[in-house]
């Protein structure tokens, strides 16, 4: 079967898997009250949200490694690479999902993982694609005629890469249906990206990820009946970075991942600005809690994002295939 229809056979079965076991896990959800607490310096109308079911990012994970396992098993092409992709997603899912599990327990927003044993985590799972990259000599960084070879340095950029694309994903994670569609329109820029390079084992991966995170805005759109929580957001994130680690194109997620990129600027701004004058450069950060504030809805902030999302992923893909 061709690498191309494999490709949507992974998008496809997620899609459907998806939306299967939402109804099912949601129902399930909301029978054992695992729901979110919001945090108390949030915008005033996101208190309304709470007692929404969380840990959503469950029935995203799970699609995404059977339909992905499938796919690639039809391919016969289920590669040392592809399966430290689904593994590293997978771990980035369990810490979330202790993060998460921490907050319904006290039934407090910042009851989780404290930050530190947060990151750790994520450095730790990181090191699994940095390591094997290491090892197999992929440790160059290049766009078009740039490259650079990072030797034994590499590591430490790769963690740190995967590692702040998680957090940056998670950051995003603010609004209805925000984190969701732009990892949609990411994951489908690094689908056709893997497929000029003829990296079909990460493309089926990619597309079974687009594919998932499509089907949950369903139940995760404005107003929300789910949430996917650290559970998926970490997840998500951890899967972008892993994936452009392995598939080499870690530059162009400043392109790809813009949404995600100005997200955590805002929030870096933010507390310097804060630090060293006192002053805060916006209402609220990350800059979706500053359009909030300005009086827009959730769903025109989702709207204009993704907006900027689909302009600077074109943008990515088309460059990508020019410099190819």
């Amino acid at each position: 079967m061709g690498s191309n229809i494999l490709v949507i056979v992974s998008m496809l079965v997620s899609i459907v898997l998806t939306l299967l076991m939402g109804v099912v896990y949601i129902d399930f959800l909301k029978k054992k009250m695992y729901t979110q607490y919001i945090l108390e310096d949030a915008p005033e109308n996101h208190a309304k949200k709470a007692g929404t079911p969380t840990t959503g990012g469950i029935f995203i994970v799970i699609p995404v490694i059977l339909a992905s396992l499938a796919a690639l098993t039809m391919k016969q092409a289920l590669t040392e690479v592809s399966l430290i992709i689904l593994m590293t997603f997978f771990f980035f899912m369990l810490a979330g999902l202790t993060d998460d599990l921490g907050k319904i327990k006290h039934k407090e927003n910042k009851a989780g993982l404290k930050p530190r044993n947060k990151l750790f985590f994520q450095i730790v799972i990181s090191l699994l694609p940095a390591v094997y990259m290491t090892l197999a000599q992929q440790t160059y960084i290049s766009t078009g005629q740039f490259s650079i070879d990072l030797h034994y340095l590499y590591p430490i950029f790769a963690v740190l890469f995967i590692t702040g694309v998680s957090n940056a994903v998670n950051l995003t994670d603010g609004l209805d249906g925000l984190a969701s569609s732009n990892c949609v329109i990411a994951m489908i820029a690094c689908t056709i990206i893997c497929l000029i390079t003829g990296q079909n084992d990460i493309a089926i991966i990619s597309a079974a990820a687009a594919g998932s995170c499509g089907a949950f805005l369903y139940f995760n759109r404005y107003p929300a009946k789910v949430f996917m929580g650290d559970t998926g957001s970490l997840a998500l994130g951890g899967l972008l970075g892993t994936i452009a680690v392995m598939g080499k194109f870690e530059l162009w997620i400043l392109l790809i991942g813009i949404v995600f990129c100005i997200e955590t600027l805002s929030v870096i701004i933010q507390v310097t600005s804060y630090k060293l004058t006192g002053k805060r450069v916006f209402k609220m950060s990350p800059i979706h809690h500053h359009f909030e504030l300005c009086s827009w809805s959730e769903n025109k902030i989702v709207l204009v994002f993704s907006l900027v999302s689909i302009i600077f992923c074109t943008a990515a893909v088309t460059l990508f295939k020019i410099l190819w």
